[in-house]
């Protein structure tokens, strides 16, 4: 297959760079939303939850759009933000890691949910009795209990960022050096003749990277299950 050339080497460190921001930056929200379908109950939660999972079941281009319209240049938030704080997610990195994040928004909620749903909630409520506000009974039984589930959730959310494709070509599109990931450097090199070696190059480490990525997380989630056994 022979060596990695710079342009490859750089899609690969900039794909790790977002998928990681991806996930470490929506993983407090990942948390909340994770918490909220598993503890409570109020009106609209299934719609609430239909809704988390969407970026699921629609075309990845789609939501790409969507983000187009509404953070691009010219849409309605992104225009905002340009023009107060001068915050700009198209055609950036920080706009793949954003697409990324809504994509593997859902991965990351459903393992924190059923995570939190297979903790022992007499704890919780032992510690309510206690005394204990809501906010420590969180952070010092709840999270910890339920911390297996965060990090597959997270490492989840790092895999599919990892490989997304279409939300972010659409709304970030294909800058070498800039927004080009290894899914778009391989898409790049199909229009190439000659290019089979590279698409081989950045396939193997996308394979080996994803594939870890699973193993740690299915790691994690059987580990909490023998956890709540014992």
């Amino acid at each position: 297959m022979g060596t990695f050339t710079p342009e490859e080497v750089t899609a690969i460190a900039l794909s790790l760079k977002i998928a990681l921001v991806a996930a470490v930056a929506s993983l407090p929200a990942g948390v909340a939303c994770g918490w909220l379908l598993a503890r409570r109950d109020f009106p609209g939660k299934a719609l609430f939850d239909a809704l988390l999972l969407l970026p699921l079941v629609m075309p990845p281009v789609v939501t790409g759009y969507v983000l187009l319209i509404a953070l691009g240049n010219q849409g309605v938030i992104g225009s905002w933000l340009r023009e107060h704080f001068g915050i700009q997610f198209a055609f950036r990195w920080t706009g793949a890691a954003l697409a990324c994040a809504v994509m593997g928004f859902p991965l990351m909620v459903r393992a924190i949910r059923l995570s939190i749903e297979a903790t022992d909630r007499r704890l919780e409520a032992a510690a309510a009795t206690l005394g204990a506000a809501p906010w420590r009974v969180f952070f010092t039984i709840t999270l910890p209990l339920a911390w297996p589930g965060l990090v597959a959730g997270a490492v989840l959310a790092f895999a599919k960022a990892l490989g997304e494709f279409g939300a972010t070509i659409t709304f970030v599109s294909n800058i070498p050096g800039e927004t080009q990931t290894l899914s778009s450097a391989i898409y790049g090199l199909l229009q190439v003749p000659g290019g089979e070696a590279g698409i081989w190059r950045l396939t193997a480490v996308a394979f080996a990277i994803s594939l870890l990525a699973l193993l740690v997380s299915e790691w994690l989630v059987r580990r909490q299950r023998l956890g709540n056994e014992r």
